[in-house]
């Protein structure tokens, strides 16, 4: 039986930027000329594509694709599986990135088009297919998603489900 090498394999391109305190957990993928700020969490399985810019203090959950051209912002969370999408017609030739703003969260299984902004403060709730432009303090659900509710309202019912 062949012996097994017991460290997890990562790949990080050797152009890619990771500030201090950056926790890279097993089999994940950064890209050349992405950047990731300090302090961010990156979840085992995450592949985070070239030219991708993470903000300080995110958090990146398992099983995420970012692809090229993606820009988050700080303090955002991102659920496991969340795909993010950079090509509105794919195969083609013209790519445009997906821009999330500051604290905003990404639920788990949610997908965002390629092309669309999730304003800072938002929340797309799991299972979410984002196809238009989220507004700041906004909560979206559902296929597609809609407006729900607003992040206050979020915050509001995240605190009477904590205590």
């Amino acid at each position: 039986m062949p012996k097994r090498d017991s460290k997890p394999v990562n790949y990080i391109a050797k152009d890619a930027l990771l500030g201090r305190n950056v926790k890279v957990w097993h089999f994940v993928y950064i890209g050349s000329k992405s950047r990731v700020g300090d302090n961010v969490v990156i979840g085992s399985l995450t592949h985070i594509d070239y030219d991708v810019k993470i903000g300080n203090n995110s958090r990146i959950e398992g099983s995420v694709y970012i692809p090229p051209l993606t820009v988050i912002g700080k303090n955002v969370f991102i659920g496991p599986a969340a795909v993010l999408t950079n090509d509105p017609y794919p195969p083609s030739k013209r790519l445009i990135g997906v821009v999330i703003g500051d604290n905003a969260v990404i639920g788990a299984r949610a997908v965002v088009k390629a092309g669309v902004r999730i304003g800072k403060n938002s929340v797309v709730a799991m299972g979410a297919v984002v196809t238009k432009d989220v507004p700041d303090n906004t909560v979206v659900v559902g296929v597609p998603a809609r407006p729900a509710y607003s992040r206050a309202e979020y915050d509001s019912r995240r605190r009477r489900w904590e205590t």
